[in-house]
Parts: structure tokens; sequence; C-alpha cells
């Protein structure tokens, strides 16, 4: 007689095994931060800037100080000492933070250091002052500040700068686009700090030997009324700014920034069309 053994005579049955519930999928979800979490840094450091050149205003309106006046002051301030330079690049680098002109340094950098040392220590202050705005810039900036519709003469120049950053950069420096809103703009789009700073470096060339060169022909002081010129040097300014507009012209009808946004444009347009 035949015995049944244990697996025999059991039933097969699967393991039982729990319902697979989205809770054990899903980690636990972590608490989003408030605005003042996310952005609290952005605010106090925006709010810092503005008290600075806020600052600078009333110190400029109480004293009766114009960009003359304080052309004259920092010469004066500057003049005859041993730190003159870098004094001197030290306020070029530190002059985005209140826009105070850099024109009015450019020909006070000229003045005060003839030029060629003055050409010298304009290009280093410039570029560390651009640097500087670039940084900020960045600190503030963001990468979706492009997206959205939209095709206005800003964007249409802020997307070539974030998606062609060398060339845009320095056709904006040729065409005398405001220095600082280059700047910044380079910054908040977060585009490469090489291509930016390279394309200022020689984009700026031409205005900055034109500027320093016309502070550099200004011979004596402001002391005794309106100081005399040196003509060579002037003419050399004068032609070195003539040459750069007409190349900046000639820039301008080649790229404009209505056909920068060409493409932008016709894509948007067969979008639409494919809708219709």
């Amino acid at each position: 007689m035949n015995t049944l053994t244990e697996s025999q005579t059991e039933p097969h049955t699967e393991p039982h095994t729990e319902p697979h519930t989205e809770s054990q999928t899903e980690s636990p979800q972590t608490p989003s931060k408030s605005f003042w979490q996310q952005h609290g840094q952005k605010v106090g450091a925006a709010i810092f800037w503005l008290l600075l050149i806020g600052l600078y205003v009333w110190y400029s309106v109480s004293n009766d100080v114009g960009p003359r006046q304080t052309l004259v002051q920092l010469v004066n301030f500057m003049q005859g000492s041993v730190y003159g330079p870098l004094i001197f690049i030290l306020v070029y680098t530190l002059r985005p933070l209140v826009l105070f002109s850099a024109t009015i340094l450019s020909l006070a950098g000229g003045y005060l250091f003839g030029p060629v040392w003055g050409v010298l220590f304009v290009v280093v202050g410039s570029n560390a002052g651009a640097s500087l705005a670039y940084v900020i810039g960045r600190f503030f900036g963001g990468d979706d500040l492009l997206e959205g519709e939209g095709n206005g003469i800003i964007r249409r120049w802020l997307r070539p700068l974030r998606d062609n950053s060398f060339e845009t950069v320095l056709i904006m420096r040729f065409l005398f686009l405001p220095y600082d809103l280059v700047n910044y703009a380079a910054g908040l789009l977060k585009i490469n700090y090489g291509a930016f700073l390279l394309a200022t470096i020689l984009g700026s060339i031409p205005g900055t030997l034109a500027f320093t060169l016309a502070g550099a022909s200004i011979e004596g002081d402001f002391t005794g009324g309106v100081p005399s010129l040196n003509p060579r040097v002037l003419i050399a300014s004068v032609i070195i700014f003539i040459a750069s507009l007409l190349f900046s012209r000639f820039l301008k009808t080649r790229q404009r920034p209505e056909d920068v946004g060409s493409d932008t444009e016709n894509t948007n347009h067969s979008k639409e069309s494919n809708h219709e």
C-alpha cells in the first residue's frame, strides 16, 4: 500500500503577498520652502544695493555734486598720490555698484596717467568692474528668464546673448550699448564667463582708446579755468571715436535687434499656423 507524502496531500498554495500600495512607493514629501527661504538672500542683497545707490544719490544732491564735480574731486584725490593707480582701479571696479559713468572715469584715467598708462589702468579697471557686475547679475539671475512668449526688443537681444554669447557681447560693445546693462544682463542669463570677458576686452578697445586719449589730451589743471588741449592726442582720439562709430554702424546694418529674433518669430508663426 502506497503512502502519500506530505507534499502530495497538501494543496499547492501561492505565497500571500501584500498589495503594493502607492503609499509604500512614494518617498516622504519634503516641505516646500517659503518665498523668503528661497529668495531671502537675494532680497537682502537687493535692498543693500538700493540703499547704496540711494546713499550715493543723497550725497550728490545734498552737496550739489554732479558728475563734473565728482571727476574733479577724484582727480584731486588721486593726483600726486603714490597709490593713485591702485585707487583708480579700485574706484573703477566698484563703479557699477552706484552706476557711475564709465566714460568719466576713462577721461580721468587718461588725464591722470597719460595715454599709455591711462589706457592700461582703464582696461584693468573697466574689465574688473564688468566682472563684478557680471557676478552680481549671476547671483540674481536664473535659467527661466527667457521662458514664455514675446518678441520684444530686449528679448531679441537677450536670447542670442545666451545662445551665442561671444559674438553678441562683442557686437554690443562695438555698438556702444550701455556698458553696465550688458554686464548685468550677461550675468543674469549666466552666460559663459570666459566668452563674456574676452568679448568685453576686445569690444571695448575702441571706446577705451578714444575716451582715454581724450582725457590724455587735457593739459594743465582745472583751477585756472579751461585747461589747454594737446591737438595731436585729441585728433587721434577723435579719429578712433569716428572709426568706432562707423564700424558700429556697419555692424548695426548687418545685425539689427529686430533681425535677431526673426528665427523665433518664424517658429512661433509656424506653430500658430499648425494650430489653425
